[in-house]
C-alpha cells in the first residue's frame, strides 16, 4: 500500500474479504480517501468480490465516509459482487435510516450473521 499506514485490518475468510476499521472516528477526509482506495484494491483483485465491512468500534462516520461507502457499493455491484455491512452503532445506523441508505446496503447486526448471508 502507499506510503501511509493502513487505516484498515483486512482478513480473508471463506472467500469473503472482511474489513475492520482501526479508527473509532472516520471523519478525516484524507483517511476516508485512503480507506476508499484500499477497499477499491480489494474489489479490483477479485472477479466477483464478496466484502464484509464491519463497523465494530466505530463511533462516528462523516458524510464523506457515507459517500465513499456508496462508491464502494457501486464498484462491488458493477463486478457482480456482494457487499455486507455489520456491527453498526445504533447512532450511526440512525443516519443510515435518515438518509435511506439502510435500503441500499444489506446490514446485519453481527459479522457472523453477515458472513452467513453471502451467496456462494
Amino acid at each position: 500500500m502507499g506510503q501511509s499506514e493502513s487505516r484498515l485490518r483486512i482478513t480473508n475468510s471463506d472467500g469473503v474479504a472482511q474489513v475492520r476499521f482501526i479508527d473509532r472516528n472516520i471523519l478525516d477526509e484524507a483517511n476516508i480517501q485512503q480507506i476508499g482506495d484500499e477497499i477499491a484494491q480489494v474489489i479490483e483483485a477479485s472477479p466477483s468480490p464478496r466484502i464484509l465491512i464491519c463497523f465494530e468500534n466505530v463511533d462516528h462516520l462523516s458524510s464523506a465516509a457515507l459517500g465513499t461507502l456508496i462508491t464502494i457499493n457501486n464498484k462491488v455491484r458493477n463486478k457482480g459482487g456482494q457487499l455486507r455491512l455489520s456491527n453498526i452503532d445504533p447512532q450511526i445506523y440512525e443516519v443510515f435510516v435518515i438518509t435511506k441508505l439502510h435500503k441500499l446496503f444489506e446490514i446485519h447486526p453481527t459479522a457472523d450473521e453477515a458472513l452467513g448471508s453471502f451467496r456462494k
